[in-house]
């Protein structure tokens, strides 16, 4: 099967009940904001300049739950901010499990390594000393933390973990290889980090997950070999959805930047140029997105906004009427539904409702219409998709992970143009007009997270700009 047969039929189960009891609107995944703080800060993520006179609050790990009964979806995303920088991380995954929940940590991976060894050492016997020890031949785990897992003080070993499980995804955010990944967090070595981190899980036994967002000037070339690279990492399974151009990532793209969004993000014509093949992919690798759903970003059809199946709850309550766009909170999933007037958004017969709806093709307000479609043929590739065999993991080779470590790892990173502006005669070739030998693939220019501390990074570009030595493409 594509996807776990437990997961597909929790899933199943849940539509068809709603279904027979005539629902008119009900949750299938909610996006749960326990915090918005971060690491990162990200270029086309409008979340922390959204909420960013709330960004030290936080919502309890019991109102968390409460609101994962309220609405009673049956998988949970967990995002932000950062979510494993949520002091109670550990207790609300275990809370969610013990509420049935399939649960998806959406992380930017910098910190999941250090999870995964909090959870070794409460497990640790003699018997997983081989598996230590190929984490520490790999390098994924150093022998100073091999000792601490090995040596745990009964602290250590009674901490609430997060433990693998096929009920448990960590979803990593990854949005082009190496080279295009670091420029788009502005944080060089991110992407590494991610690699080292997903190969650890598998090790562990975790369900690994990614999520990627395409932008304007992502190469779509690049996109299929993300896939082949991360599918050689027996990666479990891939979220891609396009980048939307929503209010808070526009202003921020403005005053922070100086940018025009309109250089960033897609319309939907342009949308289904960059989708063209993902159906293809759908096939070749293991897509998290309905058939209906890839059909629609490709262009061969329309669909309705369903934003009330994957509702959105953060500090100020449950967001509406969708993930990106805010017209306000509400205490209750109900209240949001019985009070949002949802005919007065998306877009319908290709005429948006609103004109903020005119370019959104994004996943958290169409894959979901893909899932609850009442035609027949709908029905029947639906679960033709979920049942159908899993595609193999993609042949790793020297030149794929060439390929995909191709910026900092071979000296080329993001930041070689504003070293090269401070220091011509060491020259560097230019980070946001390179053209490399080896490789075709054109940096993304967009969203995705970026780094909490770009200081060498703003420190370098503002000399730049001060000297008037060179114009960057991303400043």
């Amino acid at each position: 099967m594509r996807f776990p047969l437990a997961l597909t039929v929790k899933i199943a189960r849940h539509i068809v009940k709603h279904k027979l009891r005539k629902t008119p609107k009900f949750a299938m995944v909610l996006q749960l904001e326990p915090l918005h703080t971060c690491n990162l800060t990200c270029t086309g993520c409008g979340r922390i300049r959204e909420y960013s006179t709330s960004l030290k609050d936080m919502v309890p790990l019991e109102q968390c739950l409460a609101a994962a009964q309220d609405c009673d979806a049956p998988m949970v995303s967990i995002c932000g901010g950062e979510p494993l920088i949520y002091p109670k991380i550990e207790e609300l995954v275990a809370g969610l499990r013990t509420q049935g929940r399939i649960i998806y940590i959406c992380t930017n991976g910098m910190f999941m390594r250090k999870k995964m060894r909090d959870y070794m050492a409460t497990v640790f016997t003699p018997e997983m000393e081989p598996k230590l020890q190929q984490l520490v031949a790999e390098k994924l785990v150093t022998e100073k933390e091999a000792e601490a897992i090995r040596n745990a003080d009964a602290a250590a070993k009674a901490k609430v973990v997060i433990k693998p499980s096929k009920w448990m995804y960590w979803n990593v955010h990854v949005d082009g290889l190496e080279f295009t990944h670091d420029l788009i967090v502005e944080r060089e070595g991110v992407f590494k980090e991610c690699v080292a981190a997903i190969k650890m899980a598998k090790i562990l036994g975790y369900q690994t997950a990614t999520n990627t967002t395409v932008y304007k000037e992502t190469d779509v070339q690049e996109i299929e070999d993300m896939f082949k690279f991360l599918s050689s990492l027996d990666v479990d399974g891939h979220t891609i959805s396009p980048g939307y151009d929503y209010d808070a990532a526009k202003k921020d793209m403005v005053k922070r930047l100086g940018r025009d969004p309109k250089e960033f993000f897609l319309t939907r014509d342009m949308t289904r140029k960059k989708f063209a093949k993902i159906e293809e992919w759908g096939q070749l690798f293991t897509i998290f997105g309905t058939p209906v759903y890839q059909e629609f970003l490709a262009g061969k059809r329309e669909l309705t906004c369903t934003a009330w199946a994957i509702p959105t709850y953060n500090v100020k309550g449950w967001k509406a009427p969708c993930y990106l766009m805010t017209d306000g909170h509400y205490p209750t999933y109900g209240e949001m539904l019985g009070t949002v007037k949802w005919e007065n958004y998306g877009v319908v017969d290709g005429v948006a409702r609103d004109s903020r709806c005119e370019h959104c093709m994004v996943h958290c307000g169409y894959d979901p219409s893909g899932a609850l479609s009442n035609k027949p043929r709908d029905t029947w590739i639906n679960m033709k998709y979920n049942f159908g065999a899993k595609p193999k993991p993609y042949p790793a080779s020297a030149d794929l992970e060439k390929r995909a470590f191709n910026g900092v790892t071979i000296g080329k990173g993001h930041l070689a143009e504003a070293k090269a502006a401070i220091n011509p005669a060491a020259n560097a070739r230019g980070a946001f007009t390179r053209k490399e030998e080896e490789h075709t693939h054109a940096p993304a220019a967009g969203g995705g997270c970026g780094s909490g501390d770009t200081s060498q990074r703003d420190d370098l570009l503002a000399k730049i700009k001060a000297n008037g030595t060179v114009t960057t493409k991303a400043e």
